[in-house]
């Protein structure tokens, strides 16, 4: 047996000795090669940033040679911005899922909360790796904002306006109250290795802090913004 040609992503063998030269197509590893190329160069580029990351890095993660890594991707700068754009998404999405649910605007903040949480427990190094490279290159990280401005502007200002002018709600924007809700929460992450440093605390220990830290920000932020009925 031996290959004979590649042609739309099938390798083709040709079988000779004994089986007649019958030909069989074999689906191509391209796609999953891609695949796990991607995820490797995530693995990679959470932990070290773009400007720590080498193409060898991310072909050593992916268990392939760099000529490969580059003939799907051609660059380090193409393939973090693909993964960068897809991070990015994946953390603005969830939140406009939640947004966009007919529910109120407590229940949405709490849901938001736990999200997050969820999210930022499960991939750790997500926050800072977003905000450092953020830092590093907004302009070319963050070309075009306007459409999620524009959807958090219709899913959840009208909403928080409405509940400050029935009075169940106190006065605030969505600039001042999302950086309120993601600050306490990023920290809690963010510090992690402070954190469990500073209090020798395990990992086990310190997901019990993580939690109920979590609850603690829910209680704060949700008494602190929503005014309760007096009883007469």
């Amino acid at each position: 047996m031996y290959l004979k040609y590649l042609v739309n992503k099938k390798i083709v063998f040709t079988f000779e000795a004994g089986f007649e030269n019958q030909e069989v197509k074999v689906t191509c590893i391209a796609q999953s090669s891609e695949e796990r190329i991607k995820e490797a160069a995530k693995t990679v580029f959470l932990k070290k940033g773009f400007a720590g990351t080498t193409a060898r890095d991310i072909a050593e993660a992916a268990c392939m040679n760099i000529a490969l890594t580059n003939y799907y991707f051609r660059s380090k700068e193409k393939l973090f911005l693909e993964i960068f754009k897809d991070l990015f998404s994946h953390y603005c999405n969830n939140a406009l899922k939640i947004f966009e649910k007919p529910i109120s605007i407590r229940e949405k903040l709490i849901e938001l909360i736990e999200e997050d949480f969820q999210m930022m427990k499960k991939e750790p190094s997500l926050v800072l790796f977003l905000m450092t490279e953020i830092h590093r290159d907004p302009e070319r990280l963050l070309p075009e904002l306007s459409g999620f401005k524009e959807l958090l502007n219709v899913t959840l200002t009208n909403q928080i306006r409405e509940e400050i002018e029935n009075g169940r709600m106190r006065a605030i924007s969505v600039e001042h109250l999302m950086p309120l809700i993601m600050g306490s929460l990023q920290f809690i992450f963010v510090g992690k290795n402070l954190n469990m440093k500073m209090y020798n605390a395990s990992e086990e220990e310190f997901n019990t802090f993580a939690e109920n830290h979590k609850n603690l920000i829910i209680s704060m932020i949700t008494e602190y913004l929503f005014i309760s009925e007096t009883v007469t």
